[in-house]
Formats: structure tokens, C-alpha cells, sequence
């Protein structure tokens, strides 16, 4: 079992950037494949980015067009979503997710472990 809990979450203007973190509960961080997915005021929730359990292989929302990048420290147990060239669509609560039992997951009923949730908000 693992506990997530993201941070870095804030208000910030078009065009700037922000990270993201999401530290893990546990002593098998790195036997978990992780997402980051994002919910938009009225909308469903979404995919945004995965890593598999090393950080060698990575996925992407076809929106996110190259601005996002996910990567992981296995070590410090977190990974990290760092989001550059941010749009005002992009404003949604962000939650990260872990599961143990895939190579890579992009579907939000894959994972099995979510965390709370950080609200970034992009102003125009």
C-alpha cells in the first residue's frame, strides 16, 4: 500500500511554468508505475502523463505538446511534473496516481492509489 500526496499547486500566470511533486508513502516506491491526471471545474477527470516504475518510459496527453515532463526519484520517493508554457485550460486540480501491478497506465481505472489533489490555476 502507498499514501500520495501532492504539492506545488498555486495560481499562476499564462505563459509561466510550475512543478509539481507528489511524495509517497512506503518502502516499494519503485515497484509502482505513476500518472499525474487532472479534473477541470464540469469536466471529467483526465489523463495528463505516466512513468513506468524506473522513469524509462514515459506517455503523454496528446495535449500537453511537449510542455509537460514527468519524471521520478525513486530514491526521495516522489516524482514530479513539471509544467512549462501553462494556458488557462490548463487550470484543473491535479492528482497523481501509483499502481504496482502494470508496466504503464494511461487509464484512470488502472490505478488503484490516488492522492488528494493540488489546484493550479492559470490566469490570462
Amino acid at each position: 500500500q502507498v499514501q500520495l500526496v501532492e504539492s506545488g499547486g498555486g495560481l499562476v500566470q499564462a505563459g509561466g511554468s510550475l512543478r509539481l511533486s507528489c511524495a509517497a508513502s512506503g518502502r516499494t516506491f519503485s515497484s509502482y508505475a505513476m500518472g499525474w491526471f487532472r479534473q477541470a471545474p464540469g469536466k471529467e477527470r483526465e489523463f495528463v502523463a505516466a512513468i513506468n516504475w524506473s522513469g524509462g518510459s514515459t506517455h503523454y496527453a496528446d495535449f500537453v505538446k511537449a510542455r509537460f515532463t514527468i519524471s521520478r526519484h525513486n530514491t526521495k520517493n516522489t516524482m514530479y511534473l513539471q509544467m512549462n508554457s501553462l494556458e488557462p485550460e490548463d487550470t484543473a486540480v491535479y492528482y497523481c496516481a501509483a499502481e504496482r501491478d502494470v508496466f504503464i497506465a494511461t487509464m484512470e481505472d488502472q490505478y488503484e492509489y490516488w492522492g488528494q489533489g493540488t489546484q493550479v490555476t492559470v490566469s490570462s
